[in-house]
């Protein structure tokens, strides 16, 4: 009887008359496909749970990836040497860099006809090649891998150090070993070359196993978008360009609710996959509670202690301190340019941003004139009871004034005169 199982908790049974080897066992295929990052680590251990909790019989892990990051791969490749369960990794296309070490913790490998296995040498984000103490700890972990599942190292080695020459590969010097599926199976790295997946469970005696696909979630899907290094970025990018010109506009818009969209998809994603715990909600909460406090209480410390928070628990959820780091900074400095940007134009009421808030104004000018009309104000000198940033409480000849200042930061009991009165609006500069 031959079974074969799609999905993951109601598998669909389709079965025939069938005296096959494999009848009766199960079989998990689980894909490794595109960048190998954080997001995939988290989709491979909840898929070898499932296959260790159903008793599965066999894994195969389909192999499509131009590698990926060190870290990451390590961890993947200890999660395979710690399975009790045996495993084929099958090269489907490429298993490039850190596809070729997640594929040499498996118990054997096959390829498909015009796949390769290898390139592996460690290069930075930049392009670069990586230092010497993250390359010699490269190889080495290539050479482990080789040698745990009884393969020739110096292949492997090849593969992450460019200065082995191996002329019978016709791989010279200089460049890092790719394996065809011919010179695979010559080395001993692949045990044969299937077309597809039929002809693989043939070759490995399990043609009528029970088959279970399993499939990244939509939640997974997105978490491994989000979490990828370029995007990361990008949404701390829009959450602080959304939240800056919020500040600019009046009421609460799209700028703002971009801004939040953002920021929750990124704690949302690197939550999904496993980056970002309790920890970094609550930092992110109580940095919010501070910035929003400052606007209450004068001093400046609850909004520095605010931003920090904020920015800490961005660090804490990303997966590598340094580029959580430079992301932050990008970030940050997108947001003082803009916040430049926008100061500029709008104070000077030109331009497509000066729609984002309201320009019209009260003044006596335009005919409008109150009933308590204080024109008498104008040149008079106190001292600032708050700090005005800009609006704030001032005195004068024994008098408290709710004041404004001209766009300013003037600190509590700096000297202050007044400019100018539009309507109830008091406007004071800064004593020379």
């Amino acid at each position: 009887m031959m079974m074969v199982a799609i999905g993951l908790n109601s598998p669909q049974m389709i079965s025939s008359e069938s005296n096959e080897k494999g009848s009766g066992k199960l079989v998990y295929v689980i894909p490794i496909e595109n960048e190998v990052e954080r997001g995939l680590e988290a989709f491979l251990t909840r898929a070898t749970e499932e296959a260790i909790e159903e008793r599965a019989n066999h894994i195969i892990f389909e192999i499509d990836t131009p590698g990926g990051r060190v870290d990451s791969a390590g961890k993947i490749g200890k999660l395979l040497q710690g399975l009790d369960i045996e495993t084929t990794s099958f090269v489907t296309n490429q298993a490039l860099s850190a596809g070729s070490y997640i594929a040499l913790h498996s118990d054997s490998i096959y390829m498909r006809p015009n796949s390769t296995m290898g390139a592996s040498g460690v290069i930075e984000s930049d392009g670069t090649a990586a230092d010497k103490k993250a390359q010699s700890a490269w190889i080495a972990a290539m050479e482990s891998a080789a040698e745990a599942n009884n393969r020739d190292p110096i292949y492997a080695v090849a593969m992450a150090d460019e200065s082995i020459d191996l002329p019978e590969l016709k791989a010279p010097k200089g460049k890092f070993l790719t394996l065809t599926p011919n010179s695979a199976v010559e080395v001993g790295y692949a045990e044969g070359i299937v077309n597809n997946r039929v002809e693989l469970l043939h070759e490995i005696e399990l043609d009528g196993a029970t088959i279970v696909e399993m499939e990244t979630t939509f939640a997974e899907s997105l978490a491994r978008f989000i979490t990828s290094p370029i995007v990361i970025p990008i949404l701390l990018s829009v959450a602080s360009l959304g939240l800056i010109v919020e500040l600019y506009s009046p009421g609460f818009g799209v700028p703002g609710t971009m801004g939040v969209i953002a920021l929750v998809l990124f704690f949302y994603g690197h939550i999904i996959a496993g980056l970002a715990g309790m920890e970094t909600i609550i930092l992110l909460l109580i940095g919010i509670i501070l910035i929003v406090s400052e606007f209450f209480v004068s001093g400046g410390i609850l909004g520095i202690l605010g931003v920090g928070t904020v920015v800490t628990s961005l660090l804490l959820a990303g997966y590598d301190i340094m580029h959580m780091t430079m992301s932050v900074a990008i970030a940050l400095i997108i947001a003082i340019i803009v916040a430049i940007i926008l100061f500029k134009r709008i104070g000077s009421g030109k331009g497509i941003f000066s729609k984002l808030i309201l320009q019209d104004r009260t003044t006596t000018d335009l005919g409008y004139v109150t009933i308590d009309d204080r024109k008498e104000l104008i040149g008079l000198e106190g001292i600032a009871l708050t700090t005005l940033r800009p609006a704030g409480t001032a005195l004068f000849n024994n008098e408290r004034i709710d004041v404004v200042t001209e766009g300013g930061y003037i600190s509590k009991d700096e000297k202050v005169v007044i400019v100018q009165v539009e309507s109830m609006r008091v406007v004071v500069r800064k004593k020379d």
